[in-house]
């Protein structure tokens, strides 16, 4: 064999700062599948019941809102059963919560594998994604079975014909989640200390967002308007729309959390292209 059937140099242009260049990633599919794997045994690894806290820890969480936030603080749930209200908002929000968690620390964690070996760096935030969509389902699959109950005695009336709409909504949640969480990882590479603020400031946007009320218990006023501005108010109603029946959707939060997915979806990537070339010399 000689020196020219060995090597082969392919020369072409530089790639768009939007490029996810998912035809690499696809063909990166098992590492995606092994990544989503690893996440899981990590965290339920010398674990006494294991996989069973995907199912527990929504269901007591639930819980625990239902005693405090429902019966001790007298929060109203819009009509709805208060463990389904709960447990259904808890779903969606910890799936948005967890695929911008997860990812903000995707360069600065996984800096020594990347400077080793290559492969897309969009494959380990996908692969978090991922692991969170199936404790989402998971979830799911809880709510479903209380729903089925509620119905059987008549407190709960589904939204059938918006259910197709489930899937935009869940999918713009996940994308929103994961834009975000690479934005900030991006960012981290220059400046540590953001990431301290993360999980405090996601605590306060949970309570910013309807996720233990719902949107008819603020009547007006500025809260109103900043509630309506927050682009996770508009997905988190659809949702319990679509799910349970109950919610209230303005065209002022939709037009919020698409115009927010149009702007950071497009920015995040752009920087996660340019930080990954050579975020090994700032890290």
């Amino acid at each position: 064999m000689n020196e020219q059937d060995r090597y082969h140099v392919h020369i072409e242009a530089g790639a768009s700062p939007l490029s996810l260049n998912l035809k690499e990633v696809w063909k990166y599919r098992d590492l995606v599948v092994l990544l989503t794997k690893r996440n899981f045994s990590l965290i339920y690894k010398q674990t006494v019941l294991g996989p069973l806290w995907v199912v527990l820890n929504p269901l007591l969480t639930s819980i625990v809102y239902t005693v405090v936030f429902g019966e001790m603080a007298g929060l109203s749930t819009g009509g709805v059963p208060k463990i389904l209200f709960y447990l259904c908002s808890h779903a969606l929000w910890r799936f948005f919560a967890d695929c911008l968690n997860r990812n903000t620390e995707t360069f600065i964690s996984n800096a020594r594998v990347f400077g080793k070996v290559y492969f897309p760096r969009l494959t380990v935030p996908l692969s978090t994604m991922l692991y969170s969509g199936i404790r989402f389902l998971v979830e799911m699959g809880l709510v479903a079975v209380l729903i089925l109950w509620f119905l059987f005695r008549g407190e709960v009336r589904p939204a059938w014909a918006l259910l197709p709409v489930l899937l935009p909504v869940v999918a713009v949640t996940g994308l929103l989640g994961l834009s975000m969480g690479i934005l900030i990882s991006s960012v981290t590479t220059r400046y540590r200390d953001l990431r301290l603020l993360v999980s405090f400031g996601m605590q306060l946007w949970m309570y910013a967002s309807p996720v233990i009320y719902p949107v008819s218990q603020i009547s007006g006023g500025l809260w109103r308007t900043v509630l309506e501005l927050n682009p996770m108010t508009a997905p988190m109603e659809i949702f319990r729309l679509c799910v349970l029946g109950s919610g209230t959707v303005t065209v002022r939060s939709v037009i919020s959390t698409v115009v927010s997915f149009f702007v950071i979806v497009p920015v995040s990537m752009m920087l996660f292209n340019r930080v990954e070339r050579n975020f090994i010399d700032t890290v």
